[in-house]
């Protein structure tokens, strides 16, 4: 069971709440100092009786930098670890804050694991979308942070690959493949070779120019190196895939960056998900404008 890593992170009696509960359906575990731990499954909250003090906070944190926090610091500044299984846990804290730049975070105050979960066919309705009389189409997967892309977008990989296609997937902060030891703990098909603990940006250029790969595929872009980044590989030949956060069109073109490659046109499907991954909206390049589909999507 891939929650057994998890498990081992956490005290026993929050544990002792998950088993009880239905755990294939945990979707994230909030635990915030001097205040109740919570777990979101996919329909319910439970609020636990278990309320955490500094000193748990601390030791939580230690197991999850296997007692190594400096090895794990520069995540830390990212806000987040990944832990094996593809899991992350975000932190808050107090931000240390050196020449503009997070150097740390201490005095937790919250972590929330955000259980990583392989839906298999899951990304059988992008599918057509993705595509379009046999060729590849750029796509932007858009949702919501926990509504479901990063879990559409790994069984994305898993399909694509399979029907025989290369892809490269520039797995930052190991959600998607989940890699050990350099093998991939989840499905990511036949035809996958990942990246991973690297930057979008830096992965998606090596790939082009090493791997030669029919697809890019990676998870919440936005800067503008990635921008430059997908403009290279497009310029190169190379299809890609893409999620980012977001919730509308004008979400997209609120951020400097990704409207970039909007105004560019450089994605001819832009899919929006709504609450456990389903379709919400797809709009499609035509004629140099993007058009909403009419369909129903359920």
């Amino acid at each position: 069971m891939k929650l057994d890593y998890v498990f081992r992170m956490l005290p026993r009696n929050v544990v002792a709440f998950i088993n009880n509960g239905q755990a294939d359906d945990l979707q994230e575990i909030r635990i915030r100092v001097n205040r109740n731990t919570i777990l979101k499954y996919c329909n319910e909250e439970v609020i636990t009786d278990f309320i955490p003090n500094e000193n748990d906070m601390i030791n939580i944190l230690h197991r999850l930098c296997e007692n190594s926090i400096y090895s794990f610091q520069s995540q830390i500044c990212n806000g987040f670890v990944t832990l094996y299984g593809g899991h992350r846990v975000g932190i808050t804290g107090h931000v240390v804050m050196n020449n503009e730049k997070i150097s740390n975070i201490n005095y937790i105050s919250a972590l929330n694991f955000r259980i990583a979960k392989e839906i298999i066919g899951s990304s059988n309705k992008i599918l057509k979308y993705v595509i379009d009389n046999g060729e590849i189409q750029n796509t932007l997967i858009v949702s919501r942070p926990g509504n479901g892309k990063t879990t559409i977008l790994r069984d994305l990989v898993r399909n694509l690959s399979n029907m025989g296609y290369t892809v490269s997937l520039i797995d930052e902060r190991g959600e998607i493949a989940a890699m050990y030891n350099g093998v991939p703990q989840n499905d990511v098909g036949l035809r996958c070779d990942v990246l991973d603990n690297v930057t979008k940006s830096l992965g998606m250029k090596i790939a082009v120019r090493t791997m030669s790969p029919d697809i890019i595929v990676s998870d919440e872009i936005g800067t503008k190196e990635d921008i430059e980044a997908i403009n290279y590989g497009v310029l190169s030949g190379v299809n890609g895939i893409f999620t980012a956060h977001g919730s509308s069109i004008m979400d997209i073109k609120l951020n400097e960056n990704l409207n970039k490659i909007y105004e560019q046109k450089v994605f001819s499907r832009i899919i929006f998900l709504e609450k456990m991954g389903k379709i919400r909206d797809v709009y499609k390049l035509e004629n140099n404008l993007y058009k909403l589909v009419d369909e129903n999507f359920s």
